[in-house]
């Protein structure tokens, strides 16, 4: 039992420095899971390298991979063309449709690709009398309804884990019922900071007064401006701020039609999504990151340039920091430390109490580091709790994974650190009182909520 509880606490101390130091927790995680494993276990060098998940690693990268190239090309500017010019000019609707469109980014694999949205969505804020805590809050909410997908990284480390434990969680319930809880978020942030966009007809008025000094009649119509989402503007000048563009005018940066590539992009974006849906329900799993890869190399050869520009994009830091955390949690559980979490579990006499205890843990932590990490280790550590019995499998498992993810608008995590990074300066003190307020009352509503409606209907029926 000695070494077991070693091990857990190299794992939670690696976790803890790396978050603390700033220094790449899955590097510590891939060099912790090596030492562990030849000092407390017989286990061989090549049986700890095998416990690296390569699926994921070719995940993320092909993905990562394929969007850059549609962000590269200009397919993504075309898209959020495309979606305001439907928007007319109401500007009450603005942030759901970043919130649609950031959704279907982060629903084709890697969910922080959705964060290019941010400095776009904020920037269209300003220009039309958008709260920034409105728009920003609807962007992450979309990044973690989107990352749930079945295409996506949130959902599949949390489905493939529980279908690997033996476990019934269907992919599409999961996407069903992240999606429902960041709706009523969303609802509820339009309640807190976007009443006053109702009473609003149209958009602001420098838009009227620009279509007026152009001497059109024409209803203005909402418009980027020159925000762009093929090159993120926030981070780039000594101050780590927002670049904005300081004009006022209204006119798209390009209203030309989409391109032969483009259009081919969309297609392919379509095609993998349908291909997935389609895959699924005939009961076979299609590989993402190979789907992704061929796509994006049929888009090399046809524009050989994007592809080229598209390679240093790909987010080889997620991959090792989920690489490495689940080839340590593969060690844990080859040496037995997880079964011994699931004895302490039991220690605990409810198994109701040591869900919403789990759930706590899991929301806590994530709000101040990456839920990605979060979710590859306490995912398999929830198992032994299961394996105990008294609590449904399923109902645990997508309560603990929505738990994680609903605290990222904290500002001391990715994505709420991004929506205060993309604010102009006179505005980040606000945003930050707001971000952590609600960040961390997710921390306890969330395992509330989840836990309530999930575990606790699903162990009475």
């Amino acid at each position: 039992m000695l070494t077991q509880i070693i091990a857990l606490l190299i794992f939670i101390a690696l976790f803890a420095i790396g978050a603390v130091r700033g220094v790449q927790i899955g590097v510590l995680m891939l060099v912790g899971a090596a030492g562990t494993g030849l000092l407390f276990t017989d286990m061989a060098v090549e049986d700890i390298v095998a416990e690296f998940p390569l699926s994921i690693m070719i995940l993320l990268a092909g993905v990562t991979y394929f969007f850059a190239i549609a962000q590269e090309n200009g397919t993504v500017d075309k898209i959020i063309d495309w979606a305001l010019e439907r928007v007319g000019s109401s500007a009450v609707l603005l942030p759901v449709v970043f919130f649609l469109i950031t959704g279907a980014i982060a629903a084709m694999g890697a969910p922080l690709a959705g964060l290019v949205m941010m400095p776009v969505g904020m920037q269209v804020a300003r220009k039309y009398g958008v709260d920034y805590a409105l728009m920003g809050l609807a962007i992450c909410f979309a990044i973690g309804a989107g990352g749930f997908a079945p295409t996506s990284l949130y959902g599949i480390v949390t489905y493939s884990t529980a279908h690997d434990a033996g476990i019934d969680l269907s992919p599409f319930l999961l996407f069903g019922i992240a999606v429902a809880v960041y709706l009523v978020m969303l609802a509820v942030a339009y309640f807190m900071y976007g009443r006053s966009l109702f009473s609003k007809t149209t958009v602001a008025a420098s838009a009227h007064a620009s279509a007026g000094a152009h001497g059109g009649s024409t209803q203005a119509t909402i418009s980027r401006g020159s925000a762009s989402a093929s090159s993120v503007a926030f981070g780039e000048d000594d101050e780590d701020e927002a670049l904005f563009d300081s004009s006022t005018t209204d006119e798209a940066g390009d209203s030309s039609p989409f391109t032969v590539v483009q259009i081919l992009t969309v297609v392919f974006m379509v095609g993998l999504i349908g291909s997935v849906v389609v895959l699924a329900a005939l009961g076979q799993e299609p590989d993402i990151g190979l789907l992704c890869f061929m796509f994006g190399a049929i888009l090399s050869l046809v524009d050989p340039k994007t592809g080229k520009a598209a390679i240093p994009k790909i987010d080889w830091p997620t991959v090792l920091l989920v690489g490495g955390i689940i080839t340590f949690v593969g060690v844990l559980q080859n040496m037995g430390a997880v079964d011994l979490l699931g004895e302490g579990a039991e220690a605990i006499g409810s198994p109701l109490i040591a869900a919403f205890v789990l759930c706590i843990v899991g929301g806590l932590v994530s709000a101040f580091a990456s839920t990605t990490g979060i979710l590859a280790a306490l995912v398999p550590l929830a198992l032994p709790l299961i394996a105990a019995g008294g609590v449904p499998g399923w109902a645990l498992i997508a309560a603990l994974g929505v738990c994680s993810a609903v605290v990222d608008v904290s500002p001391f995590s990715t994505l709420g650190a991004t929506v205060v990074a993309t604010a102009p300066v006179e505005d980040k003190p606000r945003l930050t009182r707001i971000l952590v307020k609600f960040g961390m009352s997710m921390v306890v509503i969330g395992p509330v909520v989840l836990v309530g409606g999930l575990v606790v209907p699903a162990m009475m029926f």
